[in-house]
């Protein structure tokens, strides 16, 4: 099929409101050779919107989260979850904490803003910043678990930020004392009318305000104010206004007062090849006050102009309303309403808020399908059958399955030079007295970001290797890049080494070279060897009574397949991404020298790769599902049906092997595994230290099952 070259990269840094619909409208049309990005520190982004109405108990978190991972499968974007720390405006180069930085022809800003308080004393170790709201949630949520009897809160900052906050968290814990600190007056953007209602509300709710003073320093029960009187406080909540991210003011760029000044087209004035949106921006022409309905309804405009950017095409200038509808949550499911200074407040102006806030959110919950292009009317029998209901796996999913691979390796002619070929995790070679290990393997990209992806790739390829109890030497690698100018194959390039050199060299091995091409998509591939030690493990040699040991958990295929479909949570395809680009030669150098028998858990699932232990050694086993590790949010998608493409093969090839329940987790024993675990077989007596000091190493250990001799049955017993 003929694929367009990328030409153009356009970087969207950070996932705020503006950002967020800007991706919802480039996925109802891309714009043809511009590879679009995302960077974002966090995998969902809360809708600020909403929040109060969360900390005062009325909404789940998952009802104010923007799906980030989903979002950026929907738009076709590669997703790069990590903090942006700076940005290069000559060489247009963003900075990002952990990784190589990334490279921008256009790039966008929507990164908000901050409510910490650097400066004051205590604050950082004993209070909590309203925003970013992330944290300020997470820490609400655990402190409402488990309050004192008598809660003390201290909002610092009685805007209408900080007045919604309080008056819901005083719902959430009605015998919760709060208090509100403001130096100024309180509530000072606001129609008279709705201010006296608000302070006539926060007396009647026994809520305190403190005016004319500051707070001078912060201690872990308490707030000391600048006229010498200490409040005491169990949980103090930074709200008092807000300002840019640092970061900002190294960047060159032209700010005011610490924000990116932009022109009516939302560009940087200094920069136009940058753009920004949202809180973090200040509109020198039309400047407003920080709040999320500019952020809103910038984004039409700055899509329109960030692919005229792009594409050569004008401009369009955003003209930003002079008042808006402020709809102010009064804890209780009330809402108070200004504008034009007139204000409405009750229960149904807390219908109208719910009602545009779920509307808003629905966009992001209820992501279309985009559906698969349409067969060909005239085609070959099969054709439909062989191509599945759902798009082909990345990583190992992609893999053949077991049976067509073992026909095919049962016909290759005997290896005479090899000590060991075919069938096991690695071949063998004798090189004048010294065994050297050699083994291949590569993956279609299951993530969009190729540095992530290349450290991925190394980690899996160097399992086999480290599976036989060898020390890496050195790798070639094999490349696949989608078609792209030779500007973006640089950049690109450039991305995949530094993730390839960041994993070989700490396992020890060189990069000898490699081969590149161009093709459909990425694909990462290392050929690997390695320096056996005195004693090579293969996957024969397991002894009844000994204890199955895996070092990490199981269900990556399935959150792979469920990202593929915007069905994963995005905070689970997260959490597994570290678990993928894990080494595991620490975890080998602590299992080589008890283990009998070892191998790494890869694209046949771990009952198919256990069984391939089990036929090597002559022997059988039973697994403990209940000790079985699993990543998650695996097991709920494996309830649901989602199975990456490989898994009917590889359930299929254990037919008459293997006895289990059904369920889910006996589902993730044939799920393929990218950059999976090691498997061990250990004696029994040495199997808990075992354990213990992989899980101080920081692997995800357990003892999952023992070995067994054959009893005529089934060779794997599954208990569940």
């Amino acid at each position: 099929m003929q694929t367009l070259p990328q030409t153009r990269d356009l970087v969207l840094v950070g996932g705020g409101h503006a950002h967020a619909l800007v991706l919802l409208r480039w996925a109802m049309a891309p714009l043809a050779g511009a590879r679009l990005t995302l960077i974002d520190p966090n995998p969902t982004a809360p809708y600020t919107g909403m929040l109060p109405g969360l900390i005062a108990g009325h909404y789940r978190a998952a009802e104010l989260e923007m799906d980030l991972v989903a979002l950026a499968r929907h738009a076709g974007a590669r997703l790069i979850l990590g903090r942006a720390t700076g940005l290069d405006p000559e060489a247009r180069l963003i900075e990002v904490a952990g990784r190589p930085p990334v490279a921008y022809d256009t790039a966008s800003l929507d990164i908000g803003i901050t409510s910490d308080l650097p400066a004051l004393p205590g604050f950082a170790a004993h209070a909590t910043a309203a925003k970013p709201l992330g944290g300020y949630a997470e820490r609400w949520e655990a402190f409402t678990a488990a309050p004192p009897p008598e809660p003390r809160i201290t909002v610092l900052g009685a805007g209408v930020g900080g007045v919604e906050l309080a008056l819901a968290m005083q719902h959430r814990l009605p015998r919760a004392r709060v208090t509100l600190v403001e130096r100024g007056e309180a509530l000072p953007h606001l129609g008279a009318a709705a201010r006296r209602h608000l302070l006539a509300l926060l007396n009647a709710r026994g809520i305190a305000v403190e005016t004319g003073t500051e707070a001078v320093a912060v201690a872990p029960d308490a707030v000391t104010l600048a006229d010498g009187r200490r409040l005491p406080s169990d949980f103090t909540l930074g709200a008092a206004g807000s300002r840019p991210q640092d970061w900002l003011a190294g960047t060159g760029l032209a700010l005011t007062g610490g924000y990116v000044t932009v022109d009516p087209m939302l560009r940087s004035t200094s920069h136009p090849e940058v753009f920004a949106a949202g809180d973090c921006a200040h509109m020198a022409e039309s400047p407003r006050p920080k709040a999320g309905v500019f952020a809103v309804r910038q984004a039409p405009i700055l899509h329109h102009n960030l692919r005229a950017a792009l594409s050569g095409g004008a401009m369009r200038p955003f003209h930003p309303q002079r008042d808006y509808l402020k709809l102010i949550s009064l804890g209780e499911r009330e809402a108070l309403a200004d504008k034009w200074g007139l204000p409405l407040h009750g229960r149904a102006m807390w219908r109208l808020k719910d009602r545009i806030d779920r509307k808003f959110m629905r966009m992001f919950h209820d992501l279309p399908a985009m559906p698969a292009p349409a067969l060909p009317a005239e085609r070959s029998l099969g054709l439909a059958e062989a191509l599945g209901e759902k798009p082909m796996c990345g990583g190992c999913g992609a893999k053949v399955g077991p049976d067509a691979l073992r026909r095919a390796l049962s016909a290759l002619p005997p290896a005479a030079t090899l000590t060991l070929g075919a069938g096991d995790d690695a071949a063998v070679l004798e090189l004048g007295g010294m065994r050297q290990v050699l083994a291949t393997d590569h993956l279609r990209a299951v993530t969009e970001d190729p540095w992530l992806m290349a450290r991925i790739a190394a980690v899996h390829a160097l399992g086999d290797v480290w599976a036989m109890g060898a020390r890496p030497q050195a790798a070639l690698i094999s490349l696949i890049l989608p078609r792209m100018s030779e500007e973006l194959q640089g950049r690109t390039l450039a991305e995949i080494m530094a993730g390839l050199g960041s994993v070989l060299t700490d396992a020890g091995a060189a990069i000898a070279g490699g081969h590149t091409t161009q093709g459909a998509e990425l694909t990462i591939g290392l050929t690997v060897t390695g320096i056996a030690g005195e004693r090579i493990l293969t996957k024969g040699g397991a002894r009844p009574g000994e204890v199955l040991i895996v070092t990490k958990p199981l269900g990556s295929g399935t959150l792979l397949a469920a990202e593929m479909q915007k069905r994963a949570p995005g905070r689970a395809v997260a959490a597994l991404w570290p678990f993928l680009s894990q080494m595991q030669g620490t975890a080998a150098a602590i299992l080589s020298p008890h283990a009998s028998a070892m191998t790494d858990v890869t694209g046949f699932g771990l009952a198919g790769h256990l069984d391939e232990m089990l036929q090597a050694g002559g022997v059988a086993a039973e697994i403990d599902l209940a000790a079985v590790p699993f990543y998650e949010g695996a097991e709920a998608l494996a309830e649901a049906g989602v199975a990456s493409t490989i898994a009917p093969a590889n359930r299929a090839a254990l037919l008459g092997r293997i006895a289990a329940p059904p369920g889910a987790r006996t589902a993730l024993l044939y799920d393929p595994q990218t950059a999976g675990g090691l498997l061990a077989s250990v004696p029994a007596a040495e199997a808990g230290s075992l354990v213990a000091t992989l899980r101080e190493a920081g692997y995800t250990a357990a003892a999952i099952g023992r070995i067994r001799a054959p009893d005529g049955g089934p060779a794997l017993r599954v208990l569940g």
